[in-house]
C-alpha cells in the first residue's frame, strides 16, 4: 500500500497543567516509531502505511491512560490516495 497522511490530535482529560506533559509522551512515541512526522500547534501529522499509523493511534490512547488520563478525545484525519500522498507534496513549497 502507498504511504498516506494521518493527523492525530489527542486531548487527554488530565489537570490542565499536565496536558502538555501527556501530549509530549504521545509525540515521543510517534518519534520513536520511525514514521515520518511533523508536529503542529494543534495536531501531529504522520506519513506511512495506514495499518501502521492506526496502530500508533491506538497506542496513543494507551499512553494517555497510563499517564493518568480518565478520558481521551482524539481527532484523526486521513488523507489517502491509491498512488500515495506525502507531507512534502502538500507543504514543501512553504518550506525555505
Amino acid at each position: 500500500m502507498a504511504a498516506i497522511n494521518l493527523s492525530l490530535q489527542v486531548i487527554p482529560k488530565v489537570p490542565d497543567e499536565r496536558t502538555y506533559e501527556v501530549v509530549d509522551k504521545v509525540i515521543a512515541h510517534i518519534a520513536s516509531s520511525g514514521v515520518k512526522y511533523e508536529v503542529g500547534p494543534m495536531e501531529t501529522t504522520m506519513e506511512g502505511e495506514l495499518d501502521q499509523l492506526l496502530v500508533i493511534v491506538k497506542e496513543a490512547q494507551e499512553i494517555c491512560v497510563r499517564a493518568g488520563a480518565t478520558r481521551i478525545l482524539s481527532v484523526v484525519k486521513i488523507d489517502y490516495k491509491p498512488e500515495g500522498v506525502t507531507i512534502a507534496e502538500k507543504i514543501g513549497k512553504y518550506r525555505q
